[in-house]
């Protein structure tokens, strides 16, 4: 990665002082000015989120706002404990309220958690990444405050589509894991299944070839034979 910046990097370099410099640096002051105007306007609103985050945590809250979504949560991580559900709590907290930045840390927390040691993702890692991907937001204030910065009239009238667009995206996503998990979690289960007969009874001795079940025309013949051995004997 580094290479591929470093690369980027001196390619951007190499077309600015052969093509135009003044206006590519003006373009650069121009755009670290407005990042630092932006920063700053969002720098409040952060604060008065996170302080806000910050206040329930102190105050015990996050546990009654895990009792009340553990039932979702329940379905949703089968495997998690109390400690897990309460970041993931804090987690779907901030992405409702549009704070994407906030909601991150809490989600790596709660993916600490879950790690087993396992060199794969379990499937309850894979579902709070997607959750978190398509962030579920009733009330997107990063984007408001966004739009109010930039002059908008109405800052907060897409409230309506984003709403159907992240319900959308989130339900489709979860549906998705459940099936991608039925699917691909089936043979891990039975080799686990196996591995655990095999270690309850150690003198089980696995074929080395399966055995095919016969074709029924071939079992059809051998009673035919059978029959004619018994009237052979007879006579």
């Amino acid at each position: 990665m580094a290479i591929i910046w470093l690369i980027m990097l001196s390619a951007s370099l190499g077309l600015m002082i052969f093509t135009d410099p003044a206006a590519a640096v003006n373009s650069m002051i121009t755009g670290a000015h407005g990042a630092v105007e932006l920063s700053l306007n969002l720098l409040a609103l952060y604060a008065f989120w996170l302080g806000f985050f910050s206040l329930i945590e102190r105050l015990g809250l996050s546990r009654g706002l895990e009792k009340l979504l553990r039932p979702v949560i329940s379905r949703l991580f089968p495997s998690s404990d109390t400690e897990t559900r309460k970041f993931i709590t804090m987690n779907f907290s901030a992405n409702l309220l549009g704070l994407g930045n906030a909601a991150t840390p809490m989600a790596i927390s709660a993916i600490n958690r879950m790690d087993t040691g396992s060199p794969h993702a379990t499937t309850d890692m894979i579902m709070l990444t997607v959750i978190s991907a398509t962030s579920l937001q009733l009330l997107p204030t990063t984007v408001i405050g966004m739009r109010a910065t930039a002059g908008s009239a109405n800052p907060a009238d897409f409230l309506f589509p984003s709403l159907v667009a992240t319900v959308l995206s989130t339900a489709i996503g979860i549906i998705g894991v459940k099936i991608c998990s039925k699917i691909f979690d089936r043979p891990r289960r039975n080799s686990r299944r196996a591995k655990a007969d095999l270690a309850d009874n150690p003198s089980t001795v696995l074929p080395l070839f399966p055995v095919s079940p016969q074709p029924k025309r071939h079992k059809k013949r051998e009673r035919q034979s059978k029959r004619k051995r018994v009237k052979g004997g007879a006579v």
